[in-house]
């Protein structure tokens, strides 16, 4: 399929465009620097100079495609009209294109309220952490448009063995510093590693459904204070249980949406599994944490 990537060059998208060109996808990718169109090049994908927040000048000459896959974002306090913005423009374009065209938007776990015991999945009601509240409309706007086939992909908490979510515990660790948590260490986060998500929207291009949702969490739900233990033991850090802090001082250091560090959440990958095929092979941060060089 010809794939045009918004956010190639993230956390998530990085992967993702490595996996579709493996896979044997004619990728294409947005990039609205020289540095950003290097990396695009050395993954295989053909960049395409522009920005989301200034779509028109990139979409009007968008050649044809089979799928957009969305993965763009930021924290930027105007994410949400720019993003409106965006899928404005987005979907009259892909509605000209001969042929119906794919379009994967990105949610997320912090569109799911905690869930205490309960493990919560694609019927769940949605309950969204306020600063990402702008999705919820966008995503419903592209799963009931009827030009497109729209699909929806909510990543669980994306982490390397170091790095993504893992990155400030690493970071800590490695300072010999108590690793910070949030409000307590009985907190927990359902995870997928950035290879297996990238699997998974591979695999939402090619089998999923029109108007389908599906969960990327392939560990239900693993303790904040596991993951901080697993890193001060890694490092032979001094601090061995963790620093725990609250929400309001994680958000006054990074912003409100860090708030969602402390939503106790445990949610499900079985439908992408049943239903796509999905196989994550990452079932076990603690074990990618210790093997850490």
């Amino acid at each position: 399929m010809r794939v045009f990537i918004l956010g190639g060059t993230g956390a998530i998208g990085s992967p993702l465009v490595r996996e579709l060109v493996k896979r044997g996808h004619d990728v294409r990718a947005l990039a609205r620097s020289e540095a950003s169109a290097a990396k695009l090049a050395a993954y295989g994908a053909r960049p395409v100079a522009g920005d989301i927040a200034a779509p028109e000048p990139w979409v009007a000459r968008m050649p044809h495609v089979d799928a957009v896959i969305h993965v763009a974002c930021d924290v930027d306090s105007e994410m949400g009209k720019i993003d409106a913005h965006l899928v404005d423009i987005l979907l009259p374009s892909l509605a000209a294109q001969p042929a119906k065209a794919r379009i994967i938007y990105t949610g997320g776990c912090w569109l799911f309220g905690a869930t205490g015991e309960e493990v919560a999945t694609e019927a769940t009601p949605l309950h969204p952490l306020p600063a990402f509240a702008w999705m919820l409309p966008q995503l419903r706007r592209i799963l009931a448009a009827p030009e497109v086939c729209g699909i929806v992909i909510h990543p669980a908490m994306v982490y390397t063995a170091a790095g993504g979510v893992f990155d400030r515990f690493a970071r800590e660790a490695r300072q010999r510093r108590a690793i910070r948590v949030v409000e307590s260490a009985d907190v927990r986060w359902p995870l997928v590693h950035s290879e297996d998500l990238a699997a998974l929207y591979v695999a939402a291009l090619e089998r999923a459904p029109a108007r389908s949702s599906h969960i990327g969490a392939a560990v239900e739900g693993l303790s904040v204070g596991r993951i901080a233990r697993a890193f001060a033991k890694r490092f032979a850090s001094g601090h061995q249980e963790p620093h725990i802090i609250s929400a309001d001082a994680i958000a006054a250091e990074l912003g409100d949406w860090a708030r969602g560090y402390a939503r106790d959440q445990r949610l499900s990958g079985a439908k992408a599994r049943r239903e796509l095929g999905w196989l994550p092979r990452h079932l076990d941060p603690e074990r990618e944490i210790a093997s850490l060089p």
